[in-house]
């Protein structure tokens, strides 16, 4: 590896035009290569397909275009696992696309500045941040699956568990543990299907849009988009450049997903307090306090909760920044590139502890339990026995609401009372009453689609699976989409 240039001025790909230098402290706070250096990869696999299209278009020799390509290879060797390397070597650079350029020169001499041919850094950064988005989603995905998983066994594991459903926050109907646990995997699924759009959206090309009206060149476009498996080109330059619709649509689907984790991380946190009592809270994922030697505190989805927040604030920026830009590139849009990377990291680590912390978590399945079979859970279920008697559900609800009240006078539950007290509230009641609101009744009578009957249940969780484990092969890394070639990121 050579050594790091002289500190200088380095030459600025659009000096020509100028007489005076730039004001230091103004060069300094426009620069963006502090932060987009992690585009590296993208833009020197971008660059690699442009140097294509500029062969098949007689710019560059056959030869000229490897030796540019064993460049960019080499600086992609160089840079991609050390990179605050990449930054010390970066220190006069303006940007990534000024980064490669200097350092291309560097490696292989002025045929490095035949590259920028028929392109300009307004296409470059579109063409990068979509690659980048892309290739982030499918890690998230990666993590998303891991969680779903997580929660599948979990369900799995759970049998026929029951535990309280809430409505309002209170106790409503039994459910079975692993329903409710299928019923996070329905959002993660959601917010797959959501990022997967998301990719299908934004899969187009910019390479070949130019500046703004589309390049001087008469480039084949269809080879850079082929080479960097996008669907195909940009349909039109002036949007090319401008769009940021993808990135918004990106940051608001991380939204979504923390939400949904946020969920998630609300219910454990009521379910591990001693008023539930419905959890346990994995030591390796709590911690202590400094003043209380009893505490076990739920540090893990307490910080999950707070992590929307800040994904959400990452997509607030980028609507605020977007609103009334005229077309089609403007300076602002480099602002849309941190909180790309912030919402990304945000999202991938919450990712990372959550399917791991899912997997310690243990269930105090007694308490659950108990806590189903008092407060009148199966209230509905004796409003719906009624209802096959031939009562009319709005005289089977207060039927039921009275001997409810009738039992709460008594402090006892509506199987404890006789058939002699129930049939006070109607002749209906019969011996097999008691039979349909057993616990195991209550949970069987929901025996629909996306009920919580036990053998519905059970379809469902095996159907689920299914679909996770679809999900994960989908997404299994696969060529230069690894974690060691963006372990930057």
């Amino acid at each position: 590896m050579t050594e790091p240039p002289a500190q200088k001025q380095a030459a600025k790909m659009w000096s020509g035009r100028f007489r005076e230098p730039l004001n230091e402290q103004f060069e300094s706070w426009q620069r963006s290569f502090p932060f987009d250096w992690r585009l590296l990869p993208e833009e020197l696999e971008a660059s690699r397909a442009h140097a294509l299209a500029l062969e098949a278009a007689g710019i560059l020799t056959a030869d000229e275009r490897s030796r540019i390509v064993a460049g960019l290879d080499r600086l992609f060797d160089d840079h991609v696992g050390g990179f605050e390397l990449m930054r010390e070597y970066g220190a006069g650079a303006e940007d990534i696309h000024h980064f490669v350029e200097l350092r291309l020169t560097e490696a292989i001499g002025d045929l490095a500045l035949k590259l920028h041919t028929g392109r300009s850094r307004n296409e470059q950064i579109a063409t990068d941040l979509r690659l980048y988005i892309r290739f982030g989603m499918r890690r998230i995905l990666r993590k998303l699956t891991a969680w779903a998983k997580a929660l599948v066994a979990k369900a799995v594991g759970a049998g026929d568990a029951v535990m309280p459903s809430y409505t309002h926050l209170q106790r409503a109907e039994p459910v079975l543990v692993a329903h409710w646990l299928l019923a996070y995997v329905e959002m993660l699924l959601r917010d797959a299907s959501r990022l997967e759009d998301c990719i299908a959206r934004l899969n187009y090309c910019p390479l070949g849009s130019g500046a703004v009206a589309g390049a001087t060149l008469a480039l084949d476009r269809s080879i850079a988009a082929r080479e960097l498996k996008f669907t195909g080109p940009t349909a039109n330059s002036m949007d090319a450049t401008s769009d940021r619709d993808f990135v918004l649509e990106y940051l608001n689907a991380l939204t979504l997903l923390a939400l949904h984790a946020s969920r998630f991380a609300e219910e454990i946190t009521l379910f591990a307090t001693a008023e539930f009592g419905f959890v346990d809270l994995p030591e390796e994922f709590s911690t202590g306090s400094s003043a209380m030697p009893q505490k076990k505190n739920p540090d893990l989805t307490e910080l999950v909760r707070a992590k929307v927040g800040r994904i959400h604030g990452a997509a607030e920026s980028v609507t605020l920044l977007l609103k009334g830009l005229p077309l089609a590139y403007n300076k602002d849009m480099q602002e849309t590139q941190e909180p790309v990377f912030a919402a990304s990291g945000e999202a991938r680590e919450m990712l990372r502890v959550l399917a791991p912390f899912t997997q310690a978590l243990r269930f105090r399945t007694d308490r659950m339990r108990a806590a189903c079979e008092t407060g009148f859970l199966n209230a509905m279920a004796a409003a719906t026995y009624l209802v096959h008697k031939g009562v009319p559900f709005r005289k089977a609800h207060e039927k039921i609401g009275n001997a409810v009240r009738y039992s709460l006078d008594k402090s006892c539950e509506l199987g404890d009372l006789s058939l002699e007290e129930l049939r006070q509230f109607g002749p209906e009641f019969d011996t097999d009453f008691f039979a349909a609101i057993t616990l195991e009744a209550t949970l069987d009578c929901h025996d629909v689609i996306g009920g919580t009957a036990r053998a519905r249940v059970h379809a469902a969780l095996a159907e689920t699976q299914q679909r996770v484990d679809a999900l994960a092969a989908k997404y299994a890394p696969a060529g230069r989409e690894t974690e060691a070639a963006h372990a930057r990121a």
